[in-house]
């Protein structure tokens, strides 16, 4: 594959946007950084001629947005998938600057789907949606005034995206990496297991399974490895019957 079109493999992901005109400039943005993946998560109001009027030269991109109702859809087939956000979080994994960041998103490219996670202009990403991505990554703003545009922000991660796609030499693509749903479902199936081990009581343990999901999401699991542990749960549930 040509290494600009490991950016076909990247989508943009704009969650329960509020503003039709943030829409269609974060569309600019993407367009002029060879991106044409467009994702909206119950998007307040699309489509809109607002976001058509501040889209300018990109309706192509505008138009063949997909709007899906939660972000475990717009996360489906993916390999990979960044969550910007401008807070530290307990129990996420390390933040990562857009220039860490740019090159394992392009390097995952390689093996299949990749998405960039934006979150609402007022409040960001829920801490269950960076939960469902593998990596937070976080732009170095002024701390003094580090409020930035929700189409600025697309426009500042996808020209990290383009340098890395660009770059002369690629880091080498992960073997099998696996998939979002085969994620969600190894969590789904140890969450089914923990409970009937009476080791998880989702009453008592709030904080239980997102520390598991740190703990998995340093390791960067991959399609066989998921298997092995889907086994392992398997046969832990046979005993336990």
């Amino acid at each position: 594959m040509p290494q600009s079109g490991l950016l076909d493999r990247i989508r943009v992901v704009l969650t329960r946007t509020s503003h039709p005109g943030n829409i269609g400039a974060a569309a600019r943005a993407m367009k002029t950084m060879g991106l044409t993946r467009l994702v909206l998560v119950a998007p307040e109001s699309f489509p809109d001629p607002v976001a058509d009027a501040r889209a300018s030269g990109a309706l192509d991109v505008l138009h063949a947005a997909r709007v899906v109702a939660t972000l475990e859809e717009a996360l489906e087939g993916t390999v990979m998938s960044a969550a910007l956000t401008a807070r530290r979080r307990e129990l996420s994994v390390p933040l990562a600057l857009p220039r860490e960041a740019a090159p394992e998103l392009v390097r995952h490219a390689q093996a299949g789907e990749v998405a960039l996670v934006f979150g609402t202009e007022s409040s960001g990403l829920s801490n269950e949606d960076v939960a469902l991505c593998t990596l937070p990554v976080t732009i170095p703003a002024n701390p003094a005034y580090s409020s930035l545009n929700l189409a600025s922000a697309v426009q500042l991660l996808c020209y990290e995206l383009r340098l890395a796609a660009l770059a002369p030499e690629l880091s080498e693509a992960p073997t099998e990496a696996a998939r979002f749903e085969d994620i969600e479902g190894f969590y789904a199936h140890l969450e089914e297991v923990m409970r009937a081990a009476e080791f998880y009581d989702p009453a008592t343990s709030k904080r239980l399974l997102p520390r598991v999901r740190r703990l998995f999401g340093r390791v960067r699991l991959e399609r066989d490895e998921i298997n092995i542990l889907r086994g392992l749960l398997a046969a832990l549930q046979r005993k336990l019957d």
